[in-house]
């Protein structure tokens, strides 16, 4: 009975696995992100996770970043985020971990109070930071995300 269960866990991880790699799927809204050769995709579905890449506080369709501090890089951070999943057919509920990359993490407060806003009080994915990193192109923060359909 034993080695039956053990077969049976085993077909049904070997069927998950399957599912998961005839399912995936990369997204590019073509709204966020300049068209060109960037070695990544906004997002990638797979099976039931949108896994987000990393997003920085830039212009859309540039790299350059916003001017004005944390607050506006924070701010287009969250927005382009919010970009990407609204023109893919997700919003910002779908998110249910967000990890934040912050250049100088005194600067946490400031990134809270807008980052907060983007999400309904009480129902905020889960979270993690880190802080003393140099970040792409000079940002002061960068946020990582991975959701459910």
């Amino acid at each position: 009975m034993k080695s039956l269960s053990l077969f049976t866990a085993a077909t049904i991880l070997t069927a998950q696995i399957a599912t998961a790699e005839t399912s995936i799927e990369r997204l590019n809204s073509g709204t966020v992100l300049p068209a060109g050769n960037l070695p990544f995709s906004e997002i990638v579905v797979a099976g039931d996770t949108l896994y987000l890449s990393g997003m920085i506080g830039i212009k859309p369709l540039t790299l350059e970043l916003v001017e004005g501090g944390i607050e506006a890089e924070s701010r287009q951070t969250m927005e382009n985020i919010q970009t990407m999943l609204t023109s893919n057919g997700y919003s910002m509920e779908n998110l249910v971990k967000c990890t934040v990359f912050m250049h100088d993490i005194s600067e946490w407060g400031a990134f809270n109070g807008v980052y907060s806003e983007f999400f309904e009080p009480g129902k905020f994915p889960a979270r993690a930071a880190l802080g003393g990193t140099d970040l792409a192109f000079g940002a002061k923060v960068e946020v990582d995300c991975v959701g459910a359909k």
